[in-house]
């Protein structure tokens, strides 16, 4: 561990088509060019020796340093303080739009605040994951990488023409660049990193990085101005906010489930998974999110992509449904699993998968999810056409037929299929949501077929997914083991909060899910998911927990959870997957599923605090 920064440490950079990781110490430790799955050319969080870096720091032996987001941006500025002098890195991401860019550009602005500071300058890419070597063209204004399959990362310093060279230029064997820069206060120097620049390297002289800066400034300022939340943790929701657009590709107005792959759920375990694509029950929860607090572009564009999706394969094939669980941010499937074994891993975590072999699995509750999400679109004035209606009738005829069958699940186990308890309420969800759209829109349906089968989802949910034992309902029939999914029921309708059933299914989960307000998935112990090993209390399910008890009324309960979960967010507020027991965060980085959740649970408890 001591040579691997901690999760938490890092802060998000993006342009809305890729993401880029900081380190509280000035490190790049994760770029992806040029989308957020594509291969990396820095990749030092999954092998510091193999993985490659760009590093701008002190060249101190020690030096404090903090780091902060410029207010309502995605600017990050990390801060250095010696005795000597203080000094800090500007990172951001000019915007790229929503057409399909082929450059990108990440600007690292290096500048001293008070006396003097002498940074090191490290460049180290290993282009497609560290699998293709490279060259070094070094010119008087900047420098060229370019890998042997042909991609180029160009360096452009940002300097005006006539300043004095004050860095120290050199390159090494494995053709990275290396600089020694020495700043006085008030000094200020620079580089622009650009993937397949359309001409040689440059000087960017200080007004043309200050336009760069203010565009990037207005276009966040702006963008958040558009935001309704007016309620308690206003800075934390409105930086959820900011993480989730980080993580949307513009083009397309998909939503990344995080911009990493392979962040190990338990240090040396094996649940070491790639989540840089699109679920589609996590991006039909931003749905949610995004209305709730005013985002109507990003929730109609989410919408339109999940439309394709849904006109794709209208009606399914047999046994295999209309919709996959997950695919690339352009609507492609092809989510090849495959492992990187000339990484070590995060600190040493193998396997470093990239691809996701769970996209091929049966899940059933996506399609509740879906219909839950247009549905709530459309009582927000976003309504589904012609086209889209005929094909929602053709996946819902398709669940009709094929919802009673074991899955996969939520959670993705690789352990066998299960009939969970979840998979069946989402399906009732699916059904409920379609017949009062058919309803409420005078659209054609086969509504008897539905209402048949969302009332025996109903029934055998009642039957089967309750215990008696556990006074609880429980995670698939036939077991006595709980599972946190299962905290969406009343959120969703399927049971009243106040219902008997429900408030000791809470008490339950209390008692054997709950670790001191965080909140586990399941017991792995007493359901084998056919995978070796543990894992933390899984952020998006503790947000969960906080949304169902202020829904039961539980307000002082729900506000003291909230509270204590939001002393796990690192320094910007950010997110993992999960919470190991040492209070580290674990998991990919940042979450989007936790930072929905926060929104969410924000909004719900908000209001019942409100009401009371």
């Amino acid at each position: 561990m001591d040579d691997y920064p901690l999760i938490e440490n890092h802060g998000l950079l993006g342009d809305l088509q890729t993401a880029a990781l900081v380190t509280t110490d000035g490190v790049v430790d994760w770029l992806c060019f040029p989308r957020f799955d594509s291969p990396s050319v820095f990749g030092a969080l999954l092998d510091k020796d193999r993985g490659g870096h760009c590093t701008v720091r002190p060249r101190h032996e020690t030096y404090a340093t903090k780091q902060l987001y410029l207010p309502d941006t995605a600017i990050l500025v990390t801060r250095f303080m010696t005795e000597a002098g203080a000094g800090e890195v500007l990172d951001f991401m000019p915007l790229t739009g929503t057409t399909v860019a082929d450059s990108h550009r990440l600007v690292r602005l290096v500048r001293c605040v008070r006396g003097s500071m002498t940074f090191e300058i490290d460049i180290a890419p290993r282009f497609d994951y560290g699998r293709r070597a490279h060259t070094l063209h070094i010119t008087e204004r900047g420098a060229v990488f370019a890998s042997d399959d042909g991609a180029e990362l160009t360096v452009h310093p940002i300097r005006e023409p006539g300043d004095a060279r004050l860095a120290d230029v050199l390159t090494d064997r494995q053709a990275d660049l290396h600089s020694v820069l020495t700043l006085e206060a008030g000094q200020q120097r620079g580089l622009v990193l650009e993937w397949a620049a359309d001409g040689p390297p440059r000087e960017i002289r200080l007004a043309d990085y200050g336009q760069l800066f203010d565009d990037t400034v207005a276009f966040w300022r702006s963008w958040l101005s558009r935001s309704r939340y007016s309620g308690r943790w206003r800075e934390a929701v409105e930086r959820s906010a900011i993480t989730l657009k980080l993580m949307t590709y513009a083009p397309s107005g998909a939503l990344v489930a995080a911009p990493t792959a392979a962040l190990p759920e338990q240090l040396g375990g094996e649940r070491n998974w790639d989540y840089r694509f699109t679920w589609i029950r996590d991006a039909s929860f931003s749905v949610y999110a995004l209305l709730g607090l005013g985002f109507t572009e990003e929730a109609r564009a989410f919408l339109t992509w999940l439309g394709d999706r849904v006109l794709e394969r209208a009606g399914g094939d047999g046994a295999t449904g209309p919709l996959n669980i997950m695919y690339k941010v352009d609507g492609s499937s092809d989510l090849d699993e495959q492992i990187l074994d000339h990484w070590e891993g995060y600190a040493g975590s193998a396997p470093v998968r990239i691809g996701n072999g769970a996209a091929t699995q049966l899940q059933l509750d996506i399609y509740g999810e879906a219909l839950d999400s247009i549905y709530f679109a459309h009582r927000h004035g976003l309504q589904a056409g012609h086209r889209g209606w005929t094909s929602l009738l053709k996946n819902l005829d398709w669940l009709a037929e094929h919802w009673d069958q074991a899955e996969e699940g939520l959670w993705e186990t690789r352990g066998g299929r299960q009939d969970f308890t979840y998979g069946r309420v989402m399906s009732w969800v699916a059904f409920d949501r379609a017949l009062r759209l058919a309803e409420s829109n005078g659209r054609p349906a086969t509504a008897a077929h539905w209402q048949e089968a969302r009332d025996n989802i109903y029934r055998q949910v009642m039957a089967k997914g309750w215990s008696e034992e556990r006074q609880a309902f429980v995670q698939h029939y036939g077991s006595e083991v709980l599972d946190s999914s299962l905290l969406r029921m009343s959120t969703v309708g399927f049971i009243i909060p106040e219902d008997p059933m429900w408030t000791s299914t809470l008490d339950a989960m209390e008692e054997e899910l709950v670790s001191d307000s965080l909140v586990y998935r399941y017991n792995p112990e007493a359901s084998p998911d056919g995978l070796r090993g543990s894992e933390g209390t899984f952020s998006l399910c503790t947000f969960m927990y906080v949304d169902a008890l202020a829904r039961a009324g539980r307000t002082e309960r729900a506000r003291l959870v909230f509270e204590k979960m939001m002393g796990y967010a690192n320094h910007l507020g950010l997110f993992s997957e999960e919470i190991a027991p040492t209070g580290r965060q674990l998991g990919n980085f940042p979450q989007a599923f936790t930072h929905l959740a926060l929104i969410d649970a924000a909004i719900t408890l908000n209001a019942a605090l409100e009401r009371r």
